[in-house]
This record gives structure tokens, sequence and C-alpha cells, in this order.
């Protein structure tokens, strides 16, 4: 099993050359199973479109909301694909770290005209060491 430094590193690789390779202007969709098949050719184990249960006051709710990419059952990328990042994506994020009990995840945007203005990483209350 890699640390989850690692598994990140892999996986910011991935979006980088993916983002370089086919450029802005796909639906979010086709980054994501393109992102998928990238990060499984490198070993990792990757879950896509996963529905996450999630419990409030007491009740199981089976189908909240469904997830991106989870890698290696750790960490979570959700995707995106418009001009600019807005505020509520990163919150979005951070919520659904929050209900998976994940460290950090990725958000990354396809859309951005460069992957690094693209893609950000949110934090859970993790620090890496």
């Amino acid at each position: 099993m890699q640390d989850l430094e690692a598994i990140a590193r892999i996986s910011v690789d991935c979006g980088f050359h993916l983002h370089k390779d086919i450029g802005p202007g796909l639906p979010e969709s086709a980054y994501e199973i393109l992102l998928f098949e990238s990060l499984k050719e490198k070993g990792l184990s990757v879950e896509r479109q996963k529905i996450i249960p999630i419990t409030f006051r007491g009740r199981v709710l089976d189908e909240a909301f469904c997830a991106d990419l989870i890698v290696e059952k750790r960490l979570l990328i959700e995707l995106k694909s418009t001009e600019r990042h807005s505020p509520v994506h990163a919150k979005q994020l951070l919520t659904y770290l929050r209900l998976m009990n994940l460290p950090f995840g990725f958000l990354m945007n396809f859309g951005a005209a460069t992957f690094k203005e693209g893609v950000k990483r949110i934090a859970n209350d993790y620090y890496a060491i």
C-alpha cells in the first residue's frame, strides 16, 4: 500500500498530463473517465461515481451524493470543467471529505487554461509531515 502523499503525487501527475495532452473544452464526464483510466494504468485502485450514504439525525440516507473518483479508498478527486473555480466547489469538496472522514482531496478543474490554475488541494484537518 502506497502512502497518501505518493497517491496524491501520482494523481496530480495524471491530471497534469491529461490537461496537457487533451486541453480544456471537454465535458466533465470525459475528463472523469480519462483520469479514471490513467490512474488505473498507474496501478491504483479507483472507484468512479461512487454513491456515498450519509447519516443525518440518526437516519441513513443511502444516496446522499456521488463521489467523482476515489483513489485507493483514501483520496477524493472532485472534477469540474468550467472556466474558473467557484468558491462553492471547494466548500462542496470539503463537505464531502468531512462526511467521508477523508484527510484531503483534490478539486481538478479541466476547464482552466492551465492545470496549475485548475487544481486545488483541499484539506480536512490534515497536515502532511
